[in-house]
Parts: structure tokens; sequence; C-alpha cells
């Protein structure tokens, strides 16, 4: 087989926001561009995989405020964790990150100053959303409300994930601030835009060259380029943690400006560390240029295939070759929970599960196209244990124990065109492998694995074995072939496990570097003692996983995830509105307080009151068997299905009170006052259990 000609291929995945941990939604895109990087480096092409953390806007600035650190602080915490968990699941970048670097911001000051240059940029005043109660001007991820276009509710303040509306903030309808709860109040600013009306012929053709799938193109071609193209919002006021625009003092850069600029960024650092020149990849400069492939979810479809491109376009740089938009993850055919146990941290897995046994389902699963990807946690164990453990490992584990004293025979015999046949395939697989359809790829691998057990089957090795010293021959013949046929297997999944095509290198051939070794039978060579390759999924661990989950997310519902005793800050100022619109009561004897028992409880259920305006219908356990209802005037400020499983602090001796709704048998603790109609529930500490009292 031709050896192909070598491509220079820069990889990128959407970069991951810097306030959270990676879960199991978020892998699904990092394994699928890893899978894809690995396969390039394999067939031998020079292929490169860069990413960086996401690291500005609104949401770290105030998650940094309300721990009690700096914002870089909280990044570089973030990042240690983001790290680790890429590493635990053998997602290797070759160079990770960040878009709060000096790179970042000389790069968004290039992109910036061509789209001055060329006139696209202008000044409005704009109606923003602002959150009297938390002070700041709202991000669009800070704002919940019904899109303005379908009427679906409960979407964030910049698309829509029914139907893929983008709009501002201030054009939903009953916008709520997710910080406070609070209904903001519509406030003026100036704001900087990038008209790309421009470019919408450029914008057109290039959305129709190939670059986008044909159910993509369409997409945009039906909701955004049938129609003059909106001015792009890229500014917002302080206070914002990002970079300040150089020639407009108290502006900064949106963070959906400088994020896809932290592609360039990140090639700008791997280029400087290894000696390379970063216009070989992104400048237009008459050469060959690189391909450029990023790997995206649906839901960022607009930023990618509008504004980025147009970014380039003006700024003379490499278009993308490829944008490959994957789906979602469900879990169990529905949304993550964490009241069930289904938001999956990567964390969480690596605690109990294999990594490999994820990278492989997922694989299985993705075709290449936007639809939603389930992981059911049924068919994971069944199809983890079958495929890989039964089929794959099962192949090694069955034969290769009779070759430690021998190795492989001299010379590969006859297996009936076992061999060739998956040689055949090669081609195929690779494929499928290219265009993203990794899910083809695997049946055609497993297809090969059934074959090879079939012979396996046949010729019954275990009975030769028994038969003595005139069946060593033959034995070493059927095992040789056993064991050539997992390697070529194991090569062909070294891009989805790469942890196995490890371990296949240690038991026999040495590493697995090439493709082309899955073409050729090896012949001659030793084989090392064996060892367990893969252990079977088991219902505890699956268990085990969803039980720890739940803990997970009632520790996250009611803490910061960090903690300002790790590093001495000064205190927050905080103002004496809220005591001085509500003094102090007068003061109580010890006595009097003694008789008011407190309470952590855990929130069982939580349900709407539709005939009350104010009213949320809780059952909270105390522990055991001791359960409460408790109607808590929290509506509007808190989603019940996000209450399910938080700890709280309840009055628990508090007489019953007939109310119109039902009886209600105690008081959820909360906060409110003055800045504003927020109503804050109570949480303990991390470790809390229901029962216990507060003294």
């Amino acid at each position: 087989m031709p050896v192909p000609l070598q491509r220079r291929i820069l990889v990128t995945s959407a970069l991951p926001y810097a306030n959270g941990h990676i879960h199991l939604g978020h892998l699904v895109e990092y394994i699928q561009t890893d899978i894809f990087v690995r396969f390039q480096k394999l067939r031998g092409h020079e292929c490169i995989y860069l990413c960086a953390d996401d690291t500005h806007g609104t949401a770290i600035m105030i998650r940094a405020r309300a721990e009690g650190r700096s914002e870089r602080e909280l990044i570089a915490e973030m990042r240690q964790a983001h790290l680790a968990d890429f590493a635990g699941f053998q997602v290797a970048f070759d160079h990770y990150g960040s878009t709060d670097n000096p790179a970042n911001r000389r790069l968004c000051g290039e992109v910036w100053g061509a789209l001055r240059q060329r006139g696209l940029v202008v000044s409005r005043e704009v109606q923003q959303l602002f959150d009297a109660t938390a002070g700041t001007f709202l991000a669009d991820r800070f704002v919940k409300g019904t899109c303005p276009r379908c009427r679906a509710a409960d979407q964030y303040g910049d698309t829509c994930e029914q139907c893929g509306a983008t709009y501002a903030p201030a054009d939903l309808i009953d916008p709520v601030s997710t910080l406070s709860g609070s209904r903001p109040e519509v406030r003026s600013a100036e704001h900087l835009f990038v008209t790309i009306e421009e470019l919408h012929g450029f914008l057109a053709a290039w959305t129709t060259s190939g670059a986008l799938d044909p159910p993509i193109a369409n997409y945009l071609a039906g909701h955004f380029l049938g129609e003059p193209l909106r001015d792009w919002d890229v500014s917002r006021p302080a206070p914002y943690f990002g970079f300040e625009i150089p020639d407009a003092p108290g502006h900064y850069w949106y963070v959906w400006f400088d994020a896809p600029v932290g592609y360039l960024a990140a090639t700008a650092e791997w280029c400087e560390a290894h000696g390379r020149s970063f216009d070989s990849w992104w400048r237009r400069d008459g050469s060959t240029p690189a391909e450029i492939h990023h790997f995206i979810g649906k839901d960022i479809v607009y930023f990618h295939t509008l504004f980025w491109p147009a970014m380039l376009e003006v700024a003379g740089l490499v278009l993308p070759t490829k944008v490959r938009v994957h789906g979602f993850l469900t879990v169990n055919g529905q949304k993550m929970s964490k009241s069930r146990g289904t938001f999956l941290l990567a964390r969480t897995w690596l605690d109990h599960l294999e990594p490999a046994a994820l990278r492989y389902y997922y694989a299985a699963k993705l075709s290449g196209g936007i639809d939603d990807i389930d992981l059911n946690l049924d068919e994971f164990m069944t199809k983890v244990n079958s495929d890989l453990v039964g089929k794959v490992v099962n192949l090694a584990s069955r034969t290769a124990r009779w070759l430690a004293a021998t190795g492989l025979a001299a010379t590969y015999p006859d297996d009936g065109g076992l061999f060739a046949q998956a040689a055949a395939d090669s081609a195929a697989i690779a494929d499928a492998y290219e265009e993203g359809d990794f899910a083809r790829a695997m049946r055609a691998v497993m297809l090969a694995a059934d074959r090879a057990n079939a012979y396996v089957d046949a010729e019954q090795p275990w009975k030769l074995a028994k038969a003595g010293p005139d069946a060593s021959g033959r034995l070493q013949d059927v095992a040789t072939v056993a064991l050539n046929l997992f390697r070529q297997i194991a090569v062909y999944l070294a891009p989805v496990l790469p942890g196995l095509a490890e371990q296949v290198g240690r038991l026999v051939g040495g590493p697995i570097r090439s493709w082309d070794e899955a073409h050729t039978p090896l012949t001659g060579v030793p084989v090392a003692a064996f060892t367990p390759l893969m252990k079977r999924v088991e219902t505890a661990q699956i268990e085990a996983v969803i039980a720890a989950s739940k803990q997970d997310a009632t520790q996250d519902n009611h803490t910061t995830g960090g903690s300002s005793m790790d590093t001495p800050t000064a205190p927050p100022a905080d103002s004496g509105e809220a005591l001085a619109a509500e003094p102090l009561a007068a003061t109580c004897t010890i006595d009097d307080f003694a008789k008011i028992d407190l309470r952590i409880a855990r929130i069982v259920t939580a349900e709407e009151v539709p005939e009350a305006k104010k009213l949320l219908k809780l059952m909270v356990s105390l522990g055991g068997n001791d359960t409460r209802t408790v109607f808590a005037g929290i509506k509007g400020f808190h989603d019940p299905a996000a209450l399910v499983g938080r700890l709280v602090v309840v009055v628990a001796n508090l007489a019953p009170r007939q109310m119109k709704f039902g009886l209600s048998e105690g008081m959820v603790v909360a906060a409110s006052g003055a800045g504003g109609p927020g109503v804050y529930l109570l949480s303990p500490d991390s470790g809390a259990l229901p029962g216990m009292r507060l003294h």
C-alpha cells in the first residue's frame, strides 16, 4: 500500500472554561479530537493538538470575588485540575496554554488592528442588563429567560439551545439573573461592535466550500445568511476580567473575541518552544497552507463559522480547513442530572472506572455528525465487556501464554487469509477515522476480532497444549496467528486505546508507531509473559460512580469550589446597606435562643405550588424516616429541580401551620433584604449530615 504524502495538520478543541471542572459531556469533544490526532500521527503526518483554558469573563471575576482571591489564583488552580483530568483520560495535547497570557493579548491586538483598519469597528450605546443586587452588568450566561424567537423557557442570554437563535440578553422575555435570582434592570452602556455584513458574500461562499458538513452549512444559510448579518458586540464595560482594549480605555474584549484567538496564541507558544515558524501555520504566504481542523459542539457553531472566519479573513490568516461539529451527551437517555447522579465529573469517573472503557464507548458512538450521543450505563457495561474484554483482549489471554518460552513462529503460518483480509480493511478503517466516523471504524475492527476468535475457537489451542510435544509445533503456529491478529487489531485501535497499544507493545513486537504495522505480520520475535490487559466493568463500579456523583452534586450546591484559607487575602469591603435596611432585633437570652431547634436537612423533593406566587413545596429529610413538608417563599429565585439533594438549615421545632396549600411543618432558613429581591438559602459546610443541630 503506498504511503500517503505527509500533511501538516493543526487541530484544536474548543477551549474549556476555567470556571468549572471537566465533566463527561466535555470529554466527548476532547476524546474525539484526541482520537483524530493520534490517528493522523500514526499515519505519519505532522499533526499538532493545541488547546488552552478560556480564562476571561464575568463568571471568573464573580467567583474569584466570592472566594476571596484573585482571578489569576483561581484560573491557575483550575488549570492544574483540567490538566490532571485530561491526562487521566489520555488526552495528549502538544501544547496547552491560556487565554490570559502575553501572546494572546498581542494577537488579539493584531486582529483588532486589522478590523479597525478595515473600518469594521463601530461604537454605540446599548441597553444592557444590570444586576443591582450583585452590582454588576450581566454576561450572557448569567441571564436566563424565555427565547424571543421560539418562546423556549430557561434559555441563556446569548443563544437558544432549542432553535439556535442568537440575541442580546436584554432581548430575553422575563429575564432573571442567575447570580441573585432577581430581575435585572436595563441600563445604557457604550459598546464596540464589529460589522460583518460587509463580509456576507465571503461567508456565504466559505460556508459552502466544504469546510462545513452540509447540515451545518444549510443551518447557517437558513438561519443567518438569508438576511443581513447582525453586528457583533465585542466589548464589555468595567468591571470585567479580561484584556482592556488598547484604543478604547475602560472597554474590555468580550470573552468570545479573545477565546478563539487563543488558538493562534497556543500555536505561537508551541512554535516558540519548538523553534518553528508561526507564519508557516497561520499566515497566507503563498506556500501550501497547513490544514486547520476545529472540533466544537453544536452550541457554538455561530461563533466558529461566522465571526471566527470573518476575523481570520480580515487579518489575512489561514481559514479553517474543517470545522467538525458534534452533538451533546445524554446519560441514560436524559440530560445529565446532579440529582440523579448522572452529572458525571471526569475525576469521579477516574476514581472508579477505567478511562479506556469510556474512550472506546464514545468512539463506538461517534459517527462524525451532529446527533447527540447517549451514555447508557447498562449498554456501556455490556459493550465494553463484550467487545474489549470478550473479543479483543480475550484473543491474547487465550493464546499468548504458550509463546512465552518459544516466541512467535519463524515464518507466518497459514491462517486461511485472515491477516490479509484485515490488512485489506485498512483503507476503509482509515477513511472512517479521517471522516470522524469512529463508529464505522469500530464496527470494522470488531468484525476482524470476531473472525480471529472464530479461528481460535476452531483450532482449540488449549487441546493442543494438552496433547504434548507432538502438537507443540502446531500450538506455536496457532498462537502465532492469534497473537498477530490481536496485535493487528491493537494497531487499528491505537488511536482510541493508546494504553492498550502500549501494553501490547510490551507483550510483543515493541511500541506501535505506524499504521502500516497492521499490514505485515510479525515472526520470530520473543513474547513476554502475559499479564492481564483489561478488567470487566462491574455493576458495583457503575453504582459507585452514581453515588459519588450525587455526593459531588450535594457538595457543589453549598461550596464555592475553593477556600480563601489557602492564600491569605484582604477581607472584602462589605457595605452596611443590608444591616441599615433591617436593623438588629432586640437582644435575647441564651435560653430564648435554645428554644429554636435549627437542624441540617436534605431536600428530597421540590415542586412549584401553581396557585401560589411565592411558594415552593419542599419535602425535607432530617435523617432516617423523619421527613417534613415545608412551604418556602423562594419561588422565582430557585429552580425546584436544582434544589433536590441540597442540604439546608430548617427550624425543626416550629409549630405546624395549616396553609391554603397544605400543612407546613417547619421553616427553611434563608437570607434576604436590601439591595434587591434576592432570596439566598443558607447551606452548611461540607461534611454536615441531615439531623445535625446548629449550636
